[in-house]
């Protein structure tokens, strides 16, 4: 075996270990926010918190990797990414996991790379093709039956639920975070924008968790469900996957997103001790094929306008 082969089949291990970290994310945290009839941490303090543990780790990193600091160039890229995925995402997916099942959020959620593909090429100017279009509204069409199929299964009548408006939103805000942090990684790396965008929302994140601390004792799995969200999903996921990506090359790699909605669907089980739905399986299935087919598709820079 080559060296570079090695390093291609470590890229992809580490590429599977990293959707396997974002996989928990959701069984995990709606194990720290508990339900609307038994909750557990408050949804703002999970967010606030997360956030500023993953925050202290990174100000560890940065200092002992001697990393530089961005250029003012950067910060606005940083503060988008910071309200996207430090706040935005895990605020509005914790808000909504008090009301519905972490299952039924992986369908959701699942069309992710879809979305994010979507906000790239808007704020990127670039033009996506017919084909990733038709697959973006048929994934959309599908998330929408899926929200109604279940609504009515709950005795909500034919209207969608109002915590699926939550989740569109926490994708469409994980998506503006991760496109603002691509257009710095060539600049700042990977792993360290990461980094730079927890550390930079401190100011906010430390505040933000004293003032929305616990009054009340909550179950030792609510605390080990918000470790887990601040030390894994929010940081070391991120270290496995984006060096996953290196080494193992992106297109190859980021194909391993398609398991994060099976993976979150299963761990859920034993977790949460959710009941495996066929239903939300076969949306989950169709969901994921249309993001496979939309990834085939190209996107490519729209021309310049001229003055």
């Amino acid at each position: 075996m080559t060296h570079h082969t090695r390093n291609e089949n470590l890229g992809l291990w580490l590429g599977v270990l990293g959707v396997t970290f974002f996989a928990m994310t959701v069984p995990m945290t709606r194990l720290a926010t508990g339900t609307a009839d038994a909750p557990q941490l408050s949804p703002w303090f999970v967010t606030f918190g997360r956030a500023a543990l993953a925050g202290c780790l990174s100000a560890v990193f940065l200092v002992l990797t001697r990393s530089p600091r961005p250029q003012p160039q950067h910060y606005k890229a940083l503060g988008m990414a910071a309200l996207g995925n430090a706040i935005g995402y895990p605020l509005f997916l914790g808000l909504a996991l008090r009301h519905v099942t972490a299952s039924h959020a992986a369908v959701i959620t699942a069309t992710l790379p879809l979305v994010t593909a979507a906000i790239a090429a808007w704020v990127m100017h670039q033009r996506a093709s017919l084909g990733f279009w038709a697959c973006a509204a048929l994934g959309s069409l599908l998330v929408v039956v899926f929200s109604v199929l279940r609504a009515h299964q709950l005795g909500h009548g034919w209207v969608p639920q109002w915590a699926d408006a939550l989740l569109l939103v926490a994708v469409v805000a994980a998506s503006l975070g991760y496109v603002y942090g691509a257009q710095i990684t060539p600049a700042l790396g990977a792993e360290r924008v990461i980094c730079w965008v927890c550390v930079l929302a401190l100011p906010i994140t430390v505040p933000g968790m004293l003032l929305t601390w616990p009054a009340n004792a909550v179950a030792t799995s609510a605390w080990a469900g918000f470790v887990y969200v601040g030390v894994f999903s929010m940081w070391i996921g991120f270290f496995a996957w984006y060096r996953g990506l290196a080494l193992g090359g992106a297109l190859r790699v980021s194909q391993m997103q398609l398991l994060q909605p099976f993976l979150s669907i299963l761990f859920a089980i034993p977790v949460l001790g959710e009941v495996l739905d066929p239903v939300t399986l076969l949306f989950a299935a169709g969901v994921i094929a249309t993001v496979f087919l939309g990834k085939r598709f190209s996107v490519a820079n729209a021309p310049s306008k001229s003055n």
